[in-house]
């Protein structure tokens, strides 16, 4: 069974937060986001403002998968993962 809209958003969610207090993360989750970013891009009712934010998370994803250090990649994007945690409080 897929996951709803909400369900993909609140672990789109969980997925950064665990990145963002962790200070770490894996090429595994990155690629989750991913899965779950291209999900919620062709949903036709999401917000062109949201699908900037999508976007954005989408390129750290990608970024973070090819970084040869995940872990610093990461620490270097704390003040974005925070905008990203609150930007989905906003939508979801």
């Amino acid at each position: 069974m897929p996951l709803d809209y909400h369900h993909q958003v609140t672990l789109l969610k969980d997925i950064l937060t665990e990145q963002q207090a962790d200070c770490c993360g894996t090429v595994a989750e990155c690629e989750q986001i991913e899965r779950l970013i291209k999900s919620l891009m062709v949903n036709a009712q999401i917000d062109q403002n949201v699908k900037s934010v999508l976007q954005n998370i989408y390129e750290y994803s990608q970024n973070g998968k090819s970084a040869s250090e995940l872990n610093q990649h990461i620490t270097s994007q704390q003040q974005n993962l925070t905008q990203w945690i609150q930007d989905i409080d906003s939508f979801s």
